[in-house]
């Protein structure tokens, strides 16, 4: 769990630890970063508000103390190889005081640690591009070595002569990697040179506005990791990425330690039109155009990044890529930038057969990528502003003319959007009930979401979710899960059920989380999510990607169910439904595929260590390459189709890098096995629901 680097503003290979300084001291320098004046009252007033408005009411104590001491020192060095043990040890004195310095507006200490961290990281990289200067250090890859990949355990450095060992290893690793991609000596130490005097150039660029949001954001993170601390600048790109004249590749970045790593994809936008990006992909490149130069982005400032990768609709940029859970192999892929329109996320449908094995069915499929409205219109009072609602209304009412026997609405990758919507949309498949329950941070309860309107739809219907259906999308699967209404198919959802409201403070604002969303069962959707009907191969890890991934993300509880009514009595026939669906995917090739690419993907992301001995690396990845041709072969003649000869032959048709620019993709049953199947599993629920003496509508809970 490494949820606090998400919001780390300095990462990048740093310290220098040619000094020790002596304990209990701090070194004056003239380039040290100071608070300036009304800093001081911002801190107080965000001590305040958490304490007052924040739905956990944990109050800013010793023992907040010592976590925000814990969460800053570690959101500057996660990897524990910046600072030494004896800074450590220095700053140990400060650990319960902090409280007490917020409260009379002091945030010294924050900006003493971070100037010492100022101090190594600057030291550092210029000791590693002085040894660059004369081309590569003369590594042995032949030695039998390797670097610790999650030092999450282990401690600082106990002397400088273990923080270079460390950092000799770091560099050998970095080398090496770029060995594997066929670069050259000369091309690694121009590479790596550049890399780290730009990560000095953006050192000195720091200022006490990116320190100060660092530190208050270690605080708020323990309060939960959806409320945060906006500087006036953040606070901008904050609303430029709520606007829709936003214009980019549609895609959510973080940091996780030097690198960004894409953390969701907008559903419609350029970059998830590709298909070829996915959510824990790393980007360690950025190019303009079809053809300009790539520019290496490993350890720059996130915003930065974000900067380079935005631009004007209609051009192109292109990002090198370390796809998630690969062999290390990086991947260029081109994306024209275009504007995330209303259009490409509207609502879809398609329709398909399906057999239970003894008749035919037709079912319907719409495919919601998120619960959108058009604010500005639906303002305006145009009578034909678009939303979700809407726009399913309309395909509902097409599906039923065109004679479905079931509808499957698909809620994969939706990670939400507006409540109303949520709201509406659930009011289409159940008649008047309440929809979801609100509490708030004064524990008071509200119940005005509610279906008002008899049901539009009433027959068969699946709910598909993975563990990206997140917010709204957890609302509506939750409610048609608690009414009977349908079944939901898929994974474990995302678990985010919480609100937050925006606060303004003397500078910046404050994101703050208010309420907590539970489903009219009582249950909370946070950090549990949507527990599906019936399971899918998980596709997605759960301990990275989720709520739970959060450490400090709030528990679930339940509070009192409201009266609702019960649509199926699917208790009766989900065992059976069970049992079909694990007898046809026990054997089916692309789900005995999915399970394998599943296991294969997360061994690798848990790797502690890896290997800095070359001849080991290179037989490492053929060895990977062999086992991912091995397992894609094993599906290809399991359908009936030729198996790659060569595994230079499966990446070559894995390989085509330029994005579709089009419109939004079509549904097709093609390379979808999960949608698949959810087709014969809602056969076999429309054949078994009707050979079933059960009553289809039961009585009120």
């Amino acid at each position: 769990m490494h949820s606090n680097r998400f919001a780390n503003l300095i990462s990048g290979l740093s310290v220098s630890l040619l000094v020790l300084l002596s304990p209990m001291t701090l070194a004056a320098d003239p380039k040290d970063l100071k608070p300036h004046e009304d800093q001081g009252g911002t801190a107080k007033e965000i001590v305040s508000k958490l304490e007052m408005l924040h739905y956990n009411k944990l109050k800013v104590g010793n023992e907040m103390s010592a976590g925000l001491w814990d969460e800053y020192i570690n959101s500057l060095d996660p990897t524990k190889s910046y600072f030494l043990a004896s800074d450590i040890n220095e700053f140990r004195q400060w650990r319960t005081q902090l409280d007490d310095d917020l409260r009379a507006g002091n945030v010294d200490r924050g900006f003493d640690i971070y100037n010492r961290y100022h101090l190594r990281m600057t030291d550092r990289l210029n000791n590693i591009v002085s040894q660059l200067e004369n081309g590569l250090p003369d590594f042995d890859f032949t030695k039998q070595e390797s670097l610790e990949l999650d030092r999450e355990k282990s401690e600082w450095p106990q002397s400088i002569s273990a923080a270079d060992d460390l950092w000799r290893k770091r560099l050998k690793s970095s080398v090496l990697n770029l060995r594997l991609t066929d670069k050259s000596d000369d091309e690694i130490a121009d590479l790596l040179k550049r890399r780290y005097k730009g990560q000095l150039k953006r050192l000195d660029q720091q200022n006490s506005d990116d320190v100060f949001e660092l530190y208050m954001n270690s605080l708020t993170r323990l309060y939960d990791p959806h409320s945060n601390y906006l500087s006036p600048r953040s606070l901008e790109n904050f609303n430029m990425s709520m606007s829709l004249s936003l214009e980019g590749i549609g895609a959510v970045l973080q940091m996780e330690d030097e690198y960004t790593k894409v953390a969701r994809l907008v559903a419609g936008g350029p970059a998830d039109r590709t298909g070829k990006i996915k959510p824990n992909d790393k980007i360690v490149a950025v190019g303009q155009d079809q053809k300009g130069e790539m520019v290496d982005v490993v350890g720059w400032r996130l915003d930065d990044v974000v900067d380079l990768i935005r631009g004007s609709a209609g051009t192109y940029v292109r990002l090198e890529t370390i796809p998630t859970g690969g062999d290390g192999t990086h991947r260029t892929i081109t994306i024209k930038r275009s504007k995330v329109k209303l259009e490409d996320q509207a609502a879809k449908k398609a329709t398909f057969e399906f057999s239970d094995g003894d008749q035919n069915f037709k079912v319907g499929v719409i495919n919601l990528p998120t619960f959108y409205i058009d604010f500005e219109a639906y303002r305006r009072r145009d009578p034909n502003y678009k939303s979700t609602t809407r726009d399913v209304a309309r395909l509902l009412d097409e599906l039923q003319k065109e004679g479905v026997d079931g509808i499957i609405l698909d809620l994969r990758n939706n990670g939400g959007g507006s409540l109303q919507e949520a709201t509406m949309l659930t009011d289409l498949f159940i008649d008047q009930g309440p929809v979801v329950q609100i509490r708030h941070a004064n524990e008071q309860i509200s119940r005005h979401n509610r279906s008002r309107s008899r049901a539009m739809y009433r027959g068969p219907l699946v709910v598909l979710i993975n563990r990206l259906s997140a917010s709204a999308s957890e609302i509506f699967a939750g409610a048609i899960q608690d009414y009977n209404r349908g079944l939901v198919v898929g994974n474990q959802s995302f678990g985010k059920g919480t609100v937050q409201t925006m606060a303004p403070l003397k500078e910046g604002q404050l994101k703050i989380t208010q309420s907590k969303f539970y489903r009219v069962s009582g249950d909370s959707t946070q950090h549990a999510g949507v527990t599906p009907d019936i399971l899918m191969p998980e596709l997605i890890d759960a301990e990275s990607v989720g709520e739970s991934a959060y450490d400090t993300a709030l528990p679930w509880d339940r509070i009192h169910a409201v009266r609702h009514a019960k649509y199926f009595n699917l208790k009766d026939i989900l065992p059976e439904l069970i049992k079909k669906h694990d007898k046809r995917t026990e054997v089916d090739p692309d789900f005995v595929f999915l399970r394998k690419q599943f296991k294969f993907q997360t061994d690798r992301a848990n790797r502690k260590a890896v290997s800095l001995n070359e001849g080991a690396r290179v037989q490492e990845r053929e060895d990977l390459n062999q086992s991912v041709l091995a397992i894609e072969n094993q599906r290809r003649q399991a359908k009936g189709l030729e198996p790659y000869a060569t595994f230079e032959a499966y990446e070559k048709s894995e390989s085509d890098d330029t994005a579709p620019v089009g419109g939004p993709t079509e549904i097709t049953l093609e390379d979808d096995p999960v949608l698949n199947e959810a087709g014969y599993i809602m056969a076999d629920f429309i054949g078994l629901k009707k050979r079933s003496s059960s009553p289809q509508v039961a009585n009120f809970d």
